[in-house]
């Protein structure tokens, strides 16, 4: 029989493995492998460890997230089958949030529909910087007693420091003065946000704060996600037009779909840094530190 002195364990997917292990040795997690095997018709079957612990923490960044809630459905399934009785997603990504109202009739409110999905699941959540943008906490997206958003703004604005002078931190588009406000507050930087007018997935327009000066300046663009990078080409544009010293990019969620990375270099940007919450060529600061507090100060490793 499992009991509840018995250590924790971190499930994760095979291609999660280097950062989840990672985490479970800085939560004083054990951790193992969910296998997966994919039948010629597209179904999938996964293989978790026979006895586990009443305590369990899945991690699984969604990105890609289609084929994925489908692997918690059956991950999460299993897991209680198998006696969780205390099952915790860690999503350094979640995915869905973005669609928080209907635009149009008909259409599918996908953070409150995905939210509940998730909930149904999970005892609770941990996840990094999610796209709340017209509810106040991660809570009303996900309706769970312990949902706990972190954010990868602070340790991005300590790398920024120990690498740039004099900095002005900007948004590409109002909605990432969250992020852009909590990065500034320890280091005194000045911020602001661009206006972005959108017309479509990849036709934006960008303008520049009135009431700050860019020119000679070190300008950092700050968000949560850079997906297609269409608005930071526009606002890398306008900025270098306006005199900026140099531009780099700070984004939690590296999702760069497509060629945006290169796009983004060719417009001017010097560096782009970004957390590990997404693997990517460009991760500079690594979230597992903060991840394993929560986990520690919420009682969720064991």
């Amino acid at each position: 029989m499992v009991t509840d002195t018995e250590a924790g364990l971190l499930l994760a997917f095979p291609e999660d493995e280097a950062i989840a292990r990672h985490a479970a040795e800085a939560s004083g997690l054990g951790c193992a492998l969910i296998a997966r095997h994919r039948f010629p018709d597209g179904e999938i079957k996964l293989t978790l460890p026979a006895r586990l612990p009443g305590t369990v923490v899945i991690w699984r960044g969604l990105e890609f997230p289609n084929e994925r809630l489908t692997e918690l459905l059956l991950a999460a399934g299993a897991a209680r089958e198998l006696g969780a009785r205390r099952l915790t997603l860690v999503a350094p990504y979640l995915a869905y949030m973005r669609q928080d109202i209907a635009f149009h009739p008909g259409e599918a409110v996908s953070q409150r529909i995905v939210g509940r999905f998730l909930a149904g699941l999970f005892d609770a959540l941990v996840t990094v910087d999610p796209h709340l943008h017209r509810v106040a906490t991660l809570q009303e997206a996900v309706p769970l007693p312990t949902a706990v958003a972190l954010s990868g703004a602070p340790i991005l604005a300590a790398h920024i420091a120990a690498r740039r002078e004099q900095v002005l931190l900007l948004g590409p588009d109002e909605e990432a003065l969250q992020w852009v406000a909590q990065a500034a507050l320890g280091h005194g930087w000045a911020h602001g946000t661009c206006r972005k007018e959108r017309r479509g997935d990849r036709d934006v327009t960008v303008q520049l704060p009135p009431d700050l000066a860019v020119a000679g300046r070190s300008v950092v663009l700050m968000d949560d996600v850079a997906s297609s990078g269409h608005t930071l080409v526009q606002a890398t544009r306008a900025l270098l037009a306006a005199g900026a010293a140099s531009v780099d990019v700070a984004v939690t969620h590296a999702l760069f779909a497509g060629d945006a990375v290169e796009r983004i270099r060719a417009a001017g940007v010097r560096e782009i840094w970004s957390t590990d919450c997404i693997p990517h060529a460009t991760n500079a600061v690594s979230v597992v530190p903060v991840i394993a507090d929560a986990l520690r100060q919420h009682g969720l490793a064991g």
